[in-house]
């Protein structure tokens, strides 16, 4: 995801001169592809052949291979690394960032511990800017590809929203803010454990009506885990791009639900599977299904969430794909 959102805010940059500078940073970890440097790649060929090959990244999107360099001076720092990352690189950057400067994280996906702790969170309190987050539906390839895709920013500083719309906002892919960033950034992350319970259905050979049953099982677990943590979540934000639209399009054509299908179909470890399909990207689904289990243990509650359990059981406790199903039919 995070290449798309780069082509976008590089596009938009250059029309709003009032607003932003025109050239957008881009921290890339170095790695080297057909014996080049990727960040040479990108910055020579302006396209990202490991991550998204065939589509032209805008010329003013410079890739930097020091996280430290690419921070300096900017007034809005944009989080798109896996979420296991977060605080390490938080640390590298930390008395570096600009004073007043804010972050608005992509990141799907929550902190290991047995209370809840959200990716933003974590980015607020390690560096003391505010935090905002953008969730929805909105796969890399076909925002690439310019077809239209919609997203929610979870946004509570109301003086911010506009910015954020102004630096996102294309005729292909528009954003709508909303004043509940915790719903927001919740449905982002467990959206991903209702897809891996998805591609076990899909792993399964069950049809149509077994995969609806999922999503609307998932559905009602996400909802039901967001008021539980979050009393003042709003009900009609599960029904922005963050929530059923983000559930839906992740449930049918997201990496976590096809490599999650390829695990019951191999039987082979989650990790390889991962390593073998996903060209270096991380599949976030399995590991938010740990750090959820982890709140739901200590709160006691895992029975009201056989869906969430099951896929954690079966991830990492041996439990069998078709156990899913079982629990879920009691």
């Amino acid at each position: 995801k995070q290449w798309y959102q780069r082509r976008v805010r590089g596009s938009n940059t250059p029309r709003h001169p009032n607003l932003f500078d025109k050239e957008v940073r881009m921290w890339v970890f170095e790695e080297v592809v057909n014996g080049q440097k990727l960040s040479e790649m990108i910055n020579t060929t302006h396209e990202n052949v490991k991550y998204l090959p065939g589509v032209k990244l805008p010329d003013n999107v410079v890739a930097v291979t020091d996280v430290v360099e690419s921070v300096k001076g900017a007034d809005i720092l944009l989080w798109v690394l896996p979420h296991q990352f977060v605080k390490g690189i938080c640390g590298k950057i930390n008395g570096s960032i600009k004073p007043g400067a804010v972050s608005l994280s992509c990141i799907k996906g929550l902190q290991d511990s047995s209370e809840l702790a959200l990716i933003s969170s974590l980015i607020q309190g390690e560096l003391g800017t505010e935090c905002s987050v953008l969730m929805g539906a909105n796969i890399a390839n076909e925002v690439a590809r310019e077809e239209f895709s919609e997203a929610t920013i979870g946004c509570n500083d109301a003086s911010m929203c506009d910015v954020y719309q102004n630096l996102f906002n294309t005729s292909y892919f528009r954003t709508t803010p909303v004043q509940d960033s915790q719903t927001v950034e919740l449905c982002g992350a467990l959206k991903n454990i209702v897809a891996v319970a998805a591609g076990f259905v899909d792993g399964l050979g069950l049809g149509g009506n077994s995969k609806a049953a999922i999503i609307r099982i998932g559905l009602r677990e996400m909802v039901a885990f967001c008021k539980m943590f979050c009393p003042s979540s709003q009900e009609s934000t599960f029904f922005e791009s963050c929530g059923v639209a983000d559930l839906i399009t992740t449930c049918y054509g997201g990496r976590n639900r096809k490599v999650s299908e390829a695990f019951v179909r191999t039987g082979k470890p989650l990790d390889e599977l991962e390593a073998e399909m996903l060209g270096g990207q991380k599949l976030q689904g399995p590991m938010t299904a740990k750090e959820v289990f982890h709140v739901l243990e200590s709160k006691g509650v895992t029975s009201q969430y056989p869906l969430f359990r099951s896929v954690y059981e079966i991830c990492y406790d041996g439990a069998t794909p078709k156990s899913l199903i079982e629990n879920l039919g009691q």
